[in-house]
């Protein structure tokens, strides 16, 4: 067994060279003997691993001697996106857990996940340059390595994907912590590459692309993932920690717990560093991402972040909100007040990481995240305006509670169920019972003539029962809002309900003071009740179409083609009913025109003709009373075949109030 120096000082004491000579041999020899023995980092490959273990990925220093570690890996390797288009860049980040733990030496490369394992795509370089390119398998810059041994806690890479390949791949990694401790084949999640068919984003070096075919035997790392780890592998990392580590928050309401949100976000603060996470989701075409913190649960003077793709790239801004007219407002918010850690746009998912600073004025106002309570606000839309985000019409949810930022709890959308009876309960009335309604009034009181419900005709008792349930409804639906809102908000639509609301309210009441019918008073009621049901009705029409660009309503804009088809049926009805009561008018003075020409001759010698013609049309009049008017099985027949579409245009309307917003129903179905 060999001694050290350093290990027999005590018989270097007793020789006999003088004390000078002893040292130097004693420091140089004790001085290689700790740089043999010392864990450093620059034992692995100072200028990083050459292109002879493209294939193996173990650091050359080993020959064989030194073997990996077999135990699990303190490192990682994790892709901004899980999907990304053919051409397009991903960012690779390499780091330690827990974060912060340092490794000297790494290599790394993507493969195809299915045979040949094939390695595929480019890195790009970086603009420091401690990152070295390297040309494997015949192909350029398609694996990385160090370009300095010296410890380091992260890498970050950029790698585009192959214009020419399609299907799974894999990142696979060596990471030397110490000349002999290294881990070979450490994978990232699988990373599914598509067909995409806008350009795309290039890298810093404009380098060829990569080759996605080879004739070199494969390589398959001792840590490959296997395919029946598939679905654990692929999970978005954006939900990791929700609940745990950071407050996730998303819509469709429940949509963290099972990964699936269209749009969410997700909130992590680490002592005074607030950083949002912001995604939207896969297949949604969104223009934007944003979340917002409101004091409320409704939009208006909320702090908002949003994400917004443009010009290839992910900007960052900041807004301020406005309830009325609907609007977020950048120049009211200093761009200053939150900094972009990260972005990328892959398969049309954007995904940004902000912070943003403990506290932000905006106009006189403080959002103070330290010992604020906020609801988190997501909302995305596939348009945008000049110097703002459009509508968003893919959805927007506000959280049911406001939390302080700090205190990690799992968060629920607030409950739409007041907005959604409040909707449902005037279409019902407006759509439904008063259309039904004023047919009765208008058309049927010479139908159904001598039977009676109550001692009132049919028509009446038809006509009553319909406008009081309109009454109901529409104040029902309005006390409802009110319990929503909470206040006052002023826009076309809800001050042409309230002028609605109050015509509905006045109608009964007028009707309970209606003069009897010889009363030289009742035309005037009768022109008045008219007019004032008739106003209401049409007022009411026209709130709705103005409920459908509400933001809180949600509501698809081609609701409007909906309302527009039932407007067109409610005329042509009116109108085939008009040409009905037309005809009946006629038919009805012709016929008393018979009677009295031969009621005429009849009386002619009698000598009092005026008073036998007098008595003859009232007696005519009496008859006609008394008798259902002409086409009546017609009317009937068209009234219950209106009354059938009218129940399902009310059917349709409502579920897309009450399932609002009706995309995401459908897409969840």
């Amino acid at each position: 067994m060999m001694c050290s120096p350093l290990s027999g000082s005590n018989s270097l004491a007793t020789m006999t060279q003088p004390p000078t000579i002893r040292g130097w041999l004693v420091l140089p020899t004790a001085l290689l003997l700790a740089l043999a023995t010392w864990p450093d980092f620059s034992q692995s490959l100072p200028q990083g691993a050459p292109e002879t273990v493209c294939d193996s990925m173990l650091p050359f220093h080993s020959g064989g001697s030194v073997l990996p570690q077999s135990s699990v890996s303190p490192f990682r390797v994790e892709t901004s996106a899980s999907t990304v288009g053919q051409g397009q860049t991903l960012r690779v980040d390499l780091t330690g857990v827990p974060v912060g733990l340092n490794f000297g030496g790494y290599m790394i490369q993507a493969r195809n996940r299915n045979p040949p394992y094939q390695i595929v795509g480019q890195f790009g370089a970086a603009r420091d340059g401690t990152i070295k390119l390297m040309n494997c398998e015949n192909s350029v810059n398609n694996s990385a390595t160090h370009s300095n041994a010296g410890p380091k806690p992260q890498v970050l890479l950029e790698w585009q994907s192959p214009v020419d390949f399609l299907g799974e791949v894999v990142f696979n990694a060596t990471v030397a912590q110490s000349y002999s401790e290294f881990w070979v084949g450490v994978p990232s999640q699988p990373v599914q590459i598509v067909r995409r068919d806008v350009s795309a984003v290039p890298l810093p070096t404009q380098a060829p692309p990569a080759s996605a075919g080879t004739t070199r035997p494969p390589y398959v790392p001792p840590n490959y993932v296997a395919p029946n780890n598939v679905a654990a592998a692929s999970a978005d990392p954006i939900y990791n920690g929700c609940g745990q580590s950071k407050n996730c928050f998303g819509f469709p309401n429940g949509c963290v717990s099972s990964k699936t949100c269209t749009s969410i976000a997700a909130v992590t603060v680490r002592g005074d560093v607030y950083e949002f996470e912001i995604q939207s989701g896969k297949g949604t075409n969104a223009a934007y991402v944003a979340v917002g913190l409101s004091d409320d649960e409704r939009m208006g003077d909320d702090l908002t972040t949003e994400c917004v793709p443009e010009n290839g790239r992910v900007n960052l801004y900041s807004s301020l909100t406005s309830a009325s007219p609907y609007a977020a407002v950048r120049s009211s918010v200093s761009q200053n007040s939150a900094r972009l850690l990260d972005a990328s746009l892959v398969d049309g998912v954007i995904y940004c990481r902000v912070q943003r600073d403990a506290q932000t004025t905006v106009q006189g106002r403080s959002f103070d995240l330290r010992n604020g309570k906020y609801h988190l606000l997501v909302a995305s839309g596939r348009s945008l305006k000049e110097n703002s985000v459009g509508y968003h019409d893919i959805g927007r949810l506000p959280s049911a509670k406001a939390i302080n930022l700090a205190e990690v709890q799992d968060l629920e959308g607030s409950s739409k169920l007041l907005v959604q009876l409040h909707g449902a309960f005037m279409i019902a009335a407006w759509i439904g019972t008063t259309s039904l309604g004023i047919i009765f009034a208008r058309y049927f009181k010479q139908t159904w003539v001598g039977s009676q419900s109550c001692g009132k005709d049919q028509w009446f008792v038809w006509h009553r029962l319909l406008m009081v349930t309109t009454w109901s409804l529409t104040i029902a639906a309005y006390v409802l809002i009110w319990v929503e809102l909470k206040r006052a908000v002023w826009h076309a639509h809800s001050i042409i309900g309230l002028i609605t609301v109050i015509l509905c309210f006045i109608q009964p009441i007028g009707a309970l003071f209606r003069p009897g019918p010889n009363d030289k008073k009742r035309p005037y009621f009768n022109w008045g009740h008219w007019l004032g049901g008739n106003l209401a009705h049409i007022l009411g029409i026209v709130t709705i179409f103005f409920s459908v660009k509400l933001p809180k309503a949600e509501l698809p804009e081609w609701m409007d083609w909906i309302l527009v088809s039932f407007v067109v049926v409610h005329v042509l009805v009116h109108l085939v009913f008009s040409i009905g009561l037309c005809l009946n008018h006629w038919q009805v003075a012709g016929m008393a025109s018979e009677r009295h020409q031969s009621q005429r001759a009849n009386t002619f010698q009698m000598g009092d003709m005026s008073h036998h013609h007098q008595h003859a049309m009232r007696n005519g009049m009496s008859m006609e009373r008394k008798m259902d008017a002409p086409y009546g099985a017609m009317r009937k027949g068209l009234l219950g075949v209106y009354a059938v579409v009218l129940a399902l245009f009310v059917v349709v309307l409502i579920l897309l109030v009450v399932l609002a917003p009706i995309e995401q129903f459908l897409g969840k179905s």
